[in-house]
């Protein structure tokens, strides 16, 4: 009688796959690459309600500028945060070579109006002759059966 012997030990591969680590490391890739640039354009800014806010695609584009005053008053032009006696000139070095010279404003609800207003002024020294605010529509909710003028 013999013993057997098993010779699978000559057969191991030590050779790594890495195409799924490849797959997995470009799908992260172009995760990152869609959410960066959504995510540095906004400051954080609780938006006025309105009942008749129109929409202004123009100003979720690449190129628009944008105003922004948080609830502490802090100014901020794109993603950088701004003085107001550098607001004006700041702006202007932007639309200076643009054919739609619309400067968008994202005020905090709770924000004081006089840095909005000082803001404003700013901008318009810089020869900006169109502000548009940016607000949230407020949620119409219907009044309830039975109330006057109602169908």
């Amino acid at each position: 009688m013999g013993i057997a012997k098993r010779d699978e030990g000559s057969k191991v591969n030590s050779n790594i796959n890495v195409t799924p680590m490849v797959d997995v490391m470009l799908v992260l890739l172009i995760i990152f690459m869609v959410i960066t640039p959504l995510a540095e354009q906004k400051i954080n800014v609780t938006l006025a309600k309105t009942n008749s806010a129109t929409a202004m695609h123009d100003a979720s584009k690449q190129d628009a500028v944008t105003v922004a005053i948080t609830r502490d008053n802090k100014v901020y032009l794109g993603p950088d945060q701004v003085t107001l006696a550098n607001l004006g000139t700041q702006v202007a070095n932007l639309i200076q070579n643009k054919t739609d010279k619309t400067v968008y404003f994202r005020a905090d609800a709770r924000s004081h109006y006089g840095t909005v207003e000082d803001a404003i002024d700013a901008v318009r020294t810089a020869g900006v002759e169109e502000v548009a605010f940016l607000t949230e529509n407020r949620q119409n909710n219907p009044p309830p059966s039975g109330v006057a003028g109602t169908e």
